[in-house]
Protein backbone atom coordinates (compact mmCIF):
# COMPACT_ATOMS: atom_id res chain seq x y z
CA UNK A 1 0.00 0.00 0.00
CA UNK A 2 1.62 3.58 -0.88
CA UNK A 3 1.54 6.26 1.47
CA UNK A 4 1.12 9.48 1.56
CA UNK A 5 3.74 12.04 0.12
CA UNK A 6 3.73 14.38 3.58
CA UNK A 7 3.91 10.91 5.44
CA UNK A 8 6.74 9.61 3.82
CA UNK A 9 8.66 13.02 4.46
CA UNK A 10 8.19 12.89 8.05
CA UNK A 11 9.18 9.59 8.06
CA UNK A 12 12.36 10.21 6.16
CA UNK A 13 13.73 11.93 9.30
CA UNK A 14 13.52 9.29 11.79
CA UNK A 15 15.21 6.23 9.00
CA UNK A 16 18.91 5.36 9.82
CA UNK A 17 21.45 5.76 7.26
CA UNK A 18 24.15 3.25 8.74
CA UNK A 19 22.34 0.38 7.77
CA UNK A 20 24.23 -2.24 6.16
CA UNK A 21 23.00 -3.93 3.36
CA UNK A 22 22.33 -7.89 4.38
CA UNK A 23 19.72 -10.21 3.23
CA UNK A 24 17.96 -13.40 4.32
CA UNK A 25 20.48 -15.75 4.76
CA UNK A 26 23.41 -13.84 6.32
CA UNK A 27 24.40 -13.42 9.83
CA UNK A 28 24.38 -10.68 11.89
CA UNK A 29 24.94 -8.86 15.22
CA UNK A 30 22.81 -6.22 16.19
CA UNK A 31 23.68 -4.12 19.21
CA UNK A 32 20.85 -3.15 21.42
CA UNK A 33 20.75 -0.34 23.73
CA UNK A 34 19.89 -2.29 27.62
CA UNK A 35 18.24 0.51 30.09
CA UNK A 36 18.78 -0.40 33.76
CA UNK A 37 17.85 1.45 35.84
CA UNK A 38 19.74 5.28 35.35
CA UNK A 39 22.58 3.29 33.53
CA UNK A 40 22.62 2.04 29.81
CA UNK A 41 24.44 -0.91 28.20
CA UNK A 42 24.94 -1.90 24.83
CA UNK A 43 24.23 -5.75 24.35
CA UNK A 44 24.61 -8.17 21.38
CA UNK A 45 22.41 -10.58 19.80
CA UNK A 46 24.02 -12.66 16.75
CA UNK A 47 22.01 -15.05 14.46
CA UNK A 48 20.80 -15.86 10.97
CA UNK A 49 18.27 -13.33 9.71
CA UNK A 50 15.13 -15.73 8.99
CA UNK A 51 12.54 -13.29 7.62
CA UNK A 52 12.62 -9.51 6.44
CA UNK A 53 9.50 -7.69 6.22
CA UNK A 54 7.90 -4.33 6.10
CA UNK A 55 9.29 -0.76 4.96
CA UNK A 56 10.36 2.20 5.85
CA UNK A 57 10.23 3.02 9.81
CA UNK A 58 8.00 -0.16 10.18
CA UNK A 59 10.89 -2.73 8.76
CA UNK A 60 11.74 -5.24 10.79
CA UNK A 61 14.27 -8.61 10.81
CA UNK A 62 13.88 -11.87 12.67
CA UNK A 63 16.71 -13.69 13.46
CA UNK A 64 17.35 -17.14 14.77
CA UNK A 65 20.30 -18.80 17.08
CA UNK A 66 20.70 -22.08 18.45
CA UNK A 67 22.80 -21.62 22.10
CA UNK A 68 22.95 -23.46 25.18
CA UNK A 69 20.71 -26.31 23.87
CA UNK A 70 17.69 -23.97 22.73
CA UNK A 71 16.26 -22.38 19.65
CA UNK A 72 15.84 -18.67 19.71
CA UNK A 73 14.20 -16.44 17.85
CA UNK A 74 13.86 -12.46 18.17
CA UNK A 75 12.23 -9.46 16.01
CA UNK A 76 14.01 -6.26 15.88
CA UNK A 77 12.72 -3.10 14.37
CA UNK A 78 15.72 -2.36 12.00
CA UNK A 79 15.09 1.51 12.47
CA UNK A 80 14.33 1.57 16.61
CA UNK A 81 16.38 4.38 18.42
CA UNK A 82 17.29 0.95 20.71
CA UNK A 83 18.93 -0.11 18.15
CA UNK A 84 22.85 1.22 18.41
CA UNK A 85 24.69 -0.53 15.56
CA UNK A 86 24.16 -3.67 12.80
CA UNK A 87 26.87 -5.84 11.75
CA UNK A 88 27.08 -8.46 9.06
CA UNK A 89 29.58 -11.10 10.40
CA UNK A 90 29.18 -13.17 7.12
CA UNK A 91 26.96 -13.48 4.08
CA UNK A 92 24.82 -16.94 3.34
CA UNK A 93 23.94 -18.22 0.10
CA UNK A 94 20.01 -19.01 0.29
CA UNK A 95 17.05 -19.44 -2.54
CA UNK A 96 14.39 -18.44 -0.41
CA UNK A 97 13.00 -15.30 0.93
CA UNK A 98 12.14 -16.97 4.17
CA UNK A 99 13.79 -19.32 5.83
CA UNK A 100 11.37 -20.33 8.22
CA UNK A 101 12.72 -24.13 7.91
CA UNK A 102 15.67 -23.62 10.38
CA UNK A 103 13.07 -22.87 13.20
CA UNK A 104 13.95 -26.09 15.58
CA UNK A 105 17.09 -26.79 14.26
CA UNK A 106 20.62 -27.29 16.02
CA UNK A 107 23.95 -28.13 14.77
CA UNK A 108 24.82 -28.74 11.38
CA UNK A 109 21.55 -28.73 10.14
CA UNK A 110 20.65 -25.02 10.98
CA UNK A 111 23.55 -24.00 9.04
CA UNK A 112 23.78 -21.74 6.29
CA UNK A 113 26.30 -22.01 3.58
CA UNK A 114 28.62 -19.50 3.46
CA UNK A 115 28.10 -17.11 -0.49
CA UNK A 116 31.96 -16.54 -1.50
CA UNK A 117 31.46 -13.12 -3.32
CA UNK A 118 33.69 -12.03 -6.09
CA UNK A 119 35.44 -9.32 -3.64
CA UNK A 120 35.99 -12.28 -1.21
CA UNK A 121 37.34 -14.47 -3.86
CA UNK A 122 39.80 -11.48 -5.33
CA UNK A 123 41.05 -10.63 -1.71
CA UNK A 124 41.97 -14.63 -1.27
CA UNK A 125 43.99 -14.14 -4.71
CA UNK A 126 45.34 -11.64 -3.61
CA UNK A 127 47.10 -13.73 -0.69
CA UNK A 128 48.11 -16.66 -2.14
CA UNK A 129 50.40 -14.82 -4.81
CA UNK A 130 51.84 -12.43 -2.33
CA UNK A 131 53.08 -15.47 -0.31
CA UNK A 132 57.12 -16.23 -1.18
CA UNK A 133 57.74 -18.89 -3.17
CA UNK A 134 60.43 -21.05 -1.22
Amino acid sequence: MKQNKTIQAIEQEFLKKEIPAFRVGDTINVHMRIAEGEKERIQLFSGTVIARRGSGLAESVALYRFSYGAGMERVFMIHSPKIAKIEVVKTGKVRKSKLYYLRGTSGKASKVKEQIGPMVQAAVAQEVTAEPAT
